[in-house]
């Protein structure tokens, strides 16, 4: 079973959002997409001042079982990227909600974050 924090929001392609109460978010993939991915072997992400608005692809995550490209939940601005996942990409696999974190946006429209699936709609998602 998928774990499925609460304070969390979910995005459809299942990236996660959190936001960090001024105005940027910090975004990653759930543990549900990390199991479906197996083993992660490369994370490739926006650069830093990069743009994106929501549904923008913003990466690539690759694993021993396919390739998949991530999506921006939310629009706004990179901020920061993870670059501790270049040497450890499996970081993604061991801790997706927490080291495993792949950017943080400052918000286009910081209200646009409950537009996004709660943890109990992403469970229904999930089935």
């Amino acid at each position: 079973m998928s774990t499925i924090p609460a304070e969390l929001r979910y995005a459809k392609s299942h990236e996660w959002v959190r936001a960090e109460g001024d105005g940027t978010v910090t975004i990653g993939i759930t543990d549900y997409a990390q199991n479906s991915l197996g083993d992660i072997t490369y994370v490739q992400a926006a650069k830093v001042g990069a743009v994106l608005k929501a549904g923008d692809t913003f990466g690539v995550v690759e694993s021993v079982k396919a390739a998949s490209d991530l999506y921006a939940p939310v629009a706004g601005t990179v901020l920061a990227v993870n670059a501790a996942l270049d040497a450890a990409p499996e970081t993604v696999n061991r801790d997706p909600y927490g080291d495993g974190w792949m950017l943080r946006l400052k918000l286009a429209d910081p209200g646009s974050v409950a537009s996004l699936l709660d943890a109990a709609a992403y469970g229904q998602l999930l089935g």
